[in-house]
């Protein structure tokens, strides 16, 4: 029996292009079926019925239908908006920074109903306090978890012996944490204190409420930024394009620190 022509759907709208005269193509992470690309013909039209539904960084219902080449959306209704997020700059870019990640790894056709309520309890955290960035911490180690690329930090990569109190070191591209005896050749190392290790031995226990209520002084939350961010660029192949704008964000707001 063939599937049903037409389903429904929960999605987070990631991005969109236009397309042809009046079309948009539509980037969107859904809860049961992944990353799915779709067309919404019409949506450039100021009398369409999909007009302020396909916004970025929107939580929506979807009915879709399969198309010969792409699916087709036939309506949208907006579950959440995050309006309030969308009226901060500084949490605009935060969520583009979100959405560029999920999109790149987000599988097309591969359900991760994990990222998804991920993403959306991030976007409500960067909604609730646009100045911190321990949602965004949050949020790149937790995607890595639910990506099957969670860093090891409690045993040695190398070894498998259980790390004491200290000073180690990091490696993206061994998986983890390196205790101080351990300096495999290929090794990409860099410096972990003991403070970062506590903090994202934290982060991994906790919910993201109580991670938000962190606030590290300005050199432990730029080592905890450079570990992470560092960590996802390295599985996502590429440098994420949306931080450049957050760093220039970050300089007008606090010029002190990059003095």
């Amino acid at each position: 029996m063939a599937p049903p022509r037409t389903y429904r759907c929960e999605a987070i709208i990631l991005g969109y292009t236009p397309l042809r005269e009046a079309d948009l193509l539509v980037t969107m992470f859904t809860r049961d079926q992944g990353k799915v690309k779709a067309v919404a013909k019409g949506a450039r039209r100021s009398t369409s019925k999909l007009v302020g539904h396909l916004e970025p960084l929107t939580v929506v219902r979807m009915s879709m239908a399969h198309g010969r080449n792409m699916d087709i959306i036939s309506q949208a209704e907006v579950i959440r908006s995050f309006s309030e997020l969308k009226e901060d700059l500084t949490a605009i870019a935060k969520g583009q920074y979100l959405a560029e990640l999920v999109d790149g790894f987000g599988a097309e056709a591969s359900a991760n109903p994990g990222l998804f309520q991920l993403m959306i309890d991030t976007l409500g955290a960067v909604e609730a306090d646009s100045a911190s960035d321990m949602p965004l911490r949050f949020f790149e180690l937790h995607l890595l978890q639910v990506s099957g690329l969670m860093p090891e930090l409690y045993h040695c990569v190398e070894c498998r012996n259980e790390l004491e109190p200290d000073a180690h070191r990091f490696s993206p591209n061994m998986g983890g944490t390196l205790c101080l005896d351990c300096s495999p050749d290929d090794a990409h190392l860099r410096p972990l204190s003991l403070r970062a290790l506590k903090v994202l031995r934290l982060l991994d226990r906790s919910e993201i409420v109580e991670s938000c209520r962190l606030s590290p002084d300005d050199g432990l939350a730029a080592e905890l930024k450079s570990l992470l961010s560092t960590t996802v660029s390295y599985w996502l192949g590429k440098e994420i394009r949306s931080n450049s704008f957050l760093e220039r964000l970050n300089k007008e707001s606090h010029p002190e620190v990059y003095i």
